[in-house]
């Protein structure tokens, strides 16, 4: 090998060694956003995230590498807490990203909008909350949306509907309220359908697939009672009112009557 094809060779060492800056930036930004309180991510150190990646090879713990890049982010089950940082979208090459059945608090940033390769979106069995955020919808590869058993507030965007890629949506057993969009309660063509369980456990939520919601007014027969007897009451009303104007028009009566009988002279 010549001396240029020596220097070829360390110079594209050199770069596989080199974290991608982004990858280092989301990484550095998620560890100082989340609390780990039983340790269970030792090797998240700054150390690590310089180099996370060798080709193929992951350095770090729940990290998956493809072509020096981190396109895999599974930290589910890990009693983590603290919030989701929006630096996660300078992760630009991810493809799933897991944070489920931890301690998370906080919204799901609209940050998120930035991860294009986006597929798998699991942030379930946290205490997430606030809105969901309609910018999820540019994520055009989403194939999955978990966020069961949170308690995130809000209407379920419609711009949702749009993700023509989505198999998998589950927003059950959190604070929701508003119609179900049509375009994912009741999807046309050969796009995926959801059941109720995907809306489950949402007191506000109603829509296909949901059940009718039980009527929370009055029913039919409290209505013609309350009108029955608000009629009954007015007529009464009225009655009293008429007997009262008759019982005064007769004493005025009467007053006159004797008014004018002093007035007459005696025959």
């Amino acid at each position: 090998m010549g001396i240029w094809g020596q220097l070829l060779a360390v110079a594209l060492l050199l770069l596989s060694a080199a974290a991608d800056p982004n990858d280092e930036s989301c990484l550095n930004h998620l560890s100082e956003s989340l609390e780990d309180p039983f340790k269970n991510l030792q090797n998240w150190t700054k150390a690590t995230f310089a180099n996370p990646c060798q080709g193929f090879t992951s350095f770090l713990q729940g990290a998956t590498c493809n072509n020096g890049r981190i396109y895999k982010l599974s930290l589910s089950n890990l009693s983590l807490r603290g919030t989701i940082s929006p630096f996660l979208s300078n992760c630009t090459n991810l493809q799933a990203l897991d944070l489920s059945s931890n301690q998370l608090t906080g919204p799901i940033p609209s940050d998120l909008q930035y991860l294009v390769n986006l597929a798998v979106l699991n942030l379930s069995s946290n205490h997430l909350s606030g809105s969901i955020p309609q910018q999820l919808a540019l994520c055009a590869y989403l194939n999955v949306i978990d966020l069961h058993d949170n308690q995130l507030s809000g209407p379920i965007p419609q711009q949702l509907g749009l993700l023509v890629r989505l198999s998998v949506f589950d927003v059950s057993n959190n604070k929701l309220s508003g119609p179900i969009p049509a375009s994912l309660g009741n999807r046309s063509g050969n796009l995926p359908r959801f059941n109720a369980s995907s809306y489950v456990g949402n007191k506000g939520l109603y829509g296909y697939p949901l059940p009718p919601m039980k009527s929370k007014g009055l029913s039919v027969l409290a209505i013609v009672g309350i009108g029955l007897g608000s009629g009954f009451v007015s007529l009464v009303l009225s009655f009293t009112a008429v007997c009262i104007w008759l019982r005064v028009t007769e004493q005025k009566l009467a007053n006159d009557e004797g008014k004018i009988s002093q007035l007459m002279p005696d025959y």
